[in-house]
């Protein structure tokens, strides 16, 4: 009987890490096929480009995001002034606001009769105001929306570092005379740099996956070049070997981010003289300056594009007729909830699988299948549709069944496998935090008593997970309420998410109508946000 299940957990995460491994050799062969003319085209004169754009567009978006999060990170972490409790919480309300949706708001904004023009009409009468408003788009108004959506990931590893540092290191500077710039300049910086590095990288994995605003500002990126060869010149291979190059780009990127959460430490051991660090308490223009550094990156964050969005609702409240919003969310609801339910299945039996076997082959399996996150969704999408056209044609067609196609392609079926593949690694790891926290000692005491293991994982190891799970809920429903490009190339005909609806709009110019999907997808966001907030934002405060 035990031979069975050890086997189920070897089965689950081969069959998991299959999957991962699918779209990265379909990415990596077709690279070696022959592709249409059209290649050589690009070789010649946009692939350059294309190269050159990804890696200014990475630069800036980490220049920015290291200066915002970190400098967030460490106002809130080290001192006291009017509203830290609540910008430590608020700050990462970002997350709700997805780049493409940051970059409508930034151009419309700022737009000839925008909502700045109209702002400076209504206030001073009618002028020529557009030739002193700034206008920003093409690359320095991506960098602008990629980096306050995503500032965020910089800002809570970086706090998680920050917060738990020991009060002898801020001391050992004040006792070799360092100011406290040279003191967070060569002590505390250093001691958080494995995290920094990791929000970093996060961040960098994300900014060469966006798809949305960087279509939507017409810079040409790698992700960009994926998506057209697919859509506009219809050559899957052209599209594949233009992913391999941004697949280089994202593993690099992955093992960084890996080496560096390994050397990571958040905390430190009580013992050896630990000591809880003290905040500072701030008064006159230095608390000043806090409270505005803080609310300034709030409001351009979070409110700026909220505010905007529901400008543009209200001022056209048509929009909002034109729009089935219960489908919409009723679409969503579905995505998330089918989704979440296979993610955690899976990702339970695997969890469960390496602590009772201690293998060391089942736990390097389960390292492999939660590097699909590092793979750009338009990647995923394309390199599965280009694994499925290949078996069709090859194993199916030569068997003489009927073509698969239509059941993965095009279909719910086939989006909820890329979304597993994507998001797998958030179920997991979310998982394996809550089973850490359970003692090996409370299995061995329930065989004791009897249990056998699937009562013990039923009876003991599901209530321990509860919240566990719900976090991982979550985050899954954060991320697909969100996700663009996945949901984009493979959903059903006529089925449509915020997230599409939203892009579609401004796709076709009309900026307006997008504003009442983006309204509900913040919305919807920033409560799961919320919600979730105390397992993200955990700190011992007293």
């Amino acid at each position: 009987m035990f031979s069975i299940k050890f086997n189920l957990w070897f089965l689950s995460s081969i069959l998991i890490s299959l999957l991962v491994i699918i779209p990265i050799l379909t990415v990596s062969v077709s690279f070696f096929e022959e592709t249409s003319r059209y290649f050589e085209i690009l070789k010649d004169t946009f692939l350059f480009d294309y190269i050159f754009n990804s890696l200014s567009l990475l630069i800036g978006v980490l220049f920015l995001t290291f200066v915002l999060g970190v400098g967030s990170a460490y106002i809130v972490s080290f001192f006291k002034f009017p509203g830290v409790n609540f910008f430590k919480w608020a700050l990462i309300l970002s997350f709700a606001i997805p780049p493409y949706i940051y970059a409508y708001s930034l151009f419309a904004f700022f737009d000839n009769y925008g909502t700045a023009f109209t702002i400076l009409k209504y206030i001073f009468g009618d002028g020529e105001y557009n030739q002193h408003i700034p206008k920003f788009d093409g690359m320095f108004g991506l960098i602008l929306s990629i980096s306050f959506s995503l500032f965020a990931y910089v800002y809570i590893l970086a706090r998680s570092s920050f917060l738990y540092q020991s009060q002898n290191l801020i001391e050992l500077g004040k006792n070799l005379g360092f100011s406290k710039f040279k003191s967070f300049y060569s002590i505390i910086l250093p001691a958080a740099r494995p995290a920094i590095v990791a929000g970093l990288s996060l961040v960098a994995m994300e900014t060469l996956a966006e798809f949305g605003a960087v279509d939507f500002f017409s810079v040409n990126t790698l992700t960009t070049g994926i998506y057209n060869a697919w859509i506009t010149f219809d050559d899957l291979a052209f599209a594949n070997r233009i992913s391999f190059f941004l697949l280089l780009f994202i593993f690099i990127l992955f093992i960084t981010e890996n080496l560096s959460r390994k050397k990571a430490k958040y905390h430190l051991d009580s013992r050896g003289g630990f000591k809880q660090k003290e905040k500072i308490n701030l008064s006159g223009y230095q608390s000043l300056f806090a409270f505005l550094f803080c609310f300034i990156l709030f409001f351009l964050s979070f409110l700026f594009p909220l505010g905007q969005m529901l400008y543009w609702t209200i001022k056209f409240p048509e929009n909002f007729f034109d729009i089935n919003v219960i489908n919409l969310l009723l679409n969503t609801l579905y995505l998330v909830g089918l989704s979440s339910l296979v993610l955690i299945v899976f990702a339970l039996i695997s969890n469960y699988g390496n602590r009772v076997s201690k293998n060391k082959t089942l736990n390097f399996l389960s390292t492999l299948s939660i590097s699909g996150y590092a793979i750009p969704g338009v990647i995923l999408a394309v390199a599965f549709i280009t694994f499925i056209a290949w078996f069709d044609n090859t194993v199916i067609k030569s068997l003489g069944f009927l073509s698969i196609k239509k059941v993965f392609i095009g279909s719910i079926l086939g989006l909820v496998i890329v979304y597993f593949i994507r998001f797998y690694s958030l179920a997991f790891n979310g998982i394996k935090s809550g089973y850490e926290k359970i003692n090996l000692s409370v299995d061995e005491s329930a065989y004791l008593l009897g249990y056998s293991k699937r009562k013990t994982f039923l009876n003991i190891h599901i209530p321990y997970l509860r919240n566990s799970l719900l976090f991982v809920v979550i985050l899954i429903s954060l991320e697909i309420i969100r996700e663009l490009p996945i949901t984009l190339v493979l959903r059903p005909f006529n089925f449509e998410t915020f997230a599409t609806t939203a892009y579609i709009s401004a796709s076709e110019d009309m900026l307006e109508a997008a504003a009442v999907p983006s309204l509900f997808l913040i919305l919807i966001a920033a409560f799961f946000i919320t919600i979730s907030s105390k397992y993200i934002l955990k700190e011992n405060d007293e």
